[in-house]
C-alpha cells in the first residue's frame, strides 16, 4: 500500500445525543481525549489527517490538523462528514474512523486498501461477524459527485449508499474488540474500569 495516497478523516461531527449532548471526541480516557487516542492509531497509517467537527472547532484545531465542517446543515450524519473530507483532501483515497473508537485496528487502512484494490471497488468497509461498521471505511474521491447528489436528495442512510456505490466488505473478525465504540457514559465508564490486561489496547 502506498500510504501517501490516503488521507485519514476522523469523524467528530455528531451531536452526542446518547451522551447527553457531549462532544464525544473531547471526552477523557486515560488522561487523553478520545480523539487523541484515535489520532494515535490512525495517523501512522495515512499520509495526512483531517478532523471533521461541527462544534468546538478551536479545540479540535489545537491538535494540529485541519478541521473541516459539514456543508450540509442539521448534523446530517457521517456521510456529511465524509463529504466534507472528500471535498477537502488532496489524495485520491480517504480512510474514515469515528472519534469514539479508541482501539481501532492498527492495520485498518492497509486491509481496506488491499480489498478495494483486489475487487476494483471505490469503497471498502469493515465488518465483524454479521455487523457492518460503516464509519470505518476507505473511500475513493471519484464517488464525491454521487455522494453529493445523494445528500442533496435528502438521503442519509450509510448502508444504502454503500450498496449503491458498489462497496466491498472486509472481515475483521480477528479484531472484533477493536471496533468497540463509546456511545454512552456507561460505555466510557466500562473502559475506564477495564482490567489491567486491557491496557495493551492503549499502548
Amino acid at each position: 500500500m502506498k500510504s501517501n495516497i490516503i488521507t485519514g478523516l476522523i469523524l467528530s461531527g455528531g451531536q452526542g445525543r446518547r451522551m447527553e449532548g457531549a462532544d464525544k471526541g473531547l471526552l477523557m480516557l486515560d488522561q487523553r481525549t478520545l480523539v487523541e487516542h484515535v489520532i494515535a492509531r490512525l495517523r501512522p497509517q495515512v499520509s495526512a489527517l483531517l478532523i471533521n467537527a461541527n462544534r468546538h472547532l478551536e479545540r479540535y484545531a489545537a491538535f494540529g490538523y485541519p478541521v473541516v465542517s459539514d456543508t450540509f446543515d442539521g448534523f446530517a450524519g457521517p456521510l456529511a462528514g465524509l463529504h466534507a473530507g472528500l471535498s477537502t483532501a488532496s489524495t485520491p483515497w480517504i480512510a474514515t474512523a469515528p472519534c469514539d473508537s479508541p482501539m481501532l485496528p492498527r492495520d485498518l487502512v492497509a486491509r481496506l486498501y488491499a480489498a478495494a484494490q483486489q475487487h476494483g471497488a471505490p469503497l471498502a468497509v469493515a465488518r465483524t461477524d454479521d455487523r457492518l461498521h460503516p464509519v470505518f471505511a476507505l473511500v475513493h474521491r471519484r464517488v464525491l459527485p454521487d455522494l453529493t447528489a445523494y445528500l442533496q436528495d435528502g438521503d442519509r442512510k450509510v448502508g444504502l449508499w454503500f450498496t449503491r456505490i458498489g462497496g466491498v466488505e472486509v472481515s475483521f473478525d480477528d479484531q472484533a474488540e477493536a471496533f468497540r465504540n463509546i456511545n454512552t457514559q456507561s460505555d466510557l465508564d466500562a473502559l475506564k474500569e477495564r482490567p489491567p490486561s486491557f491496557q495493551e489496547n492503549f499502548s
